[in-house]
């Protein structure tokens, strides 16, 4: 992050408040994906990685469910783009996302499930793209602050 040679400077200033500006992500060749991750244990435990979010959000939420049931299972956010339960639904699986939109959320829900025999590895296309804009603010905003 450092400009070269600056290092030193950066370095000396300790502890620094930093800003930063989204920017809206566009996969165009490519749907929302997971991959289910290899500390996955099938059938009892599911570890995915969201792929190819898209748009300018952030997922605060995955549920899962077996497909044409209501009854909903929330996954653990373990870390970056990593999600995980142990309450895994028999049968095929659909998944509703819930991701910043706005001011507020909103829940997305996947097109395509993962099959009843899921694979450690395998990247499955959830058949949706995200293309929402999140609005956030900083103070002063962020688009005038002039770094030097």
């Amino acid at each position: 992050m450092a400009i070269e040679g600056r290092e030193k400077i950066l370095l000396s200033l300790g502890v620094v408040d930093m800003q930063y500006k989204r920017i809206p992500c566009d996969f165009k060749n490519h749907h929302l994906s997971l991959r289910v991750e290899e500390s996955s244990n099938y059938p009892n435990y599911l570890v995915v990685k969201v792929l190819y979010q898209g748009g300018q959000t952030d997922m605060i939420g995955i549920d899962v469910f077996q497909v044409g049931s209501s009854t909903v299972t929330s996954l653990r956010h373990n870390y970056g783009a990593i999600w995980s339960t142990n309450m895994v639904p028999n049968g095929p699986l659909q998944f509703r996302f819930a991701i910043t939109s706005g001011y507020d959320k909103k829940f997305v829900y996947s097109k395509n499930a993962l099959p009843a025999d899921w694979k450690i590895g395998v990247i499955y296309d959830m058949g949706i793209q995200i293309k929402d804009i999140s609005q956030i603010s900083c103070d002063p905003p962020c688009d005038n602050v002039r770094r030097n």
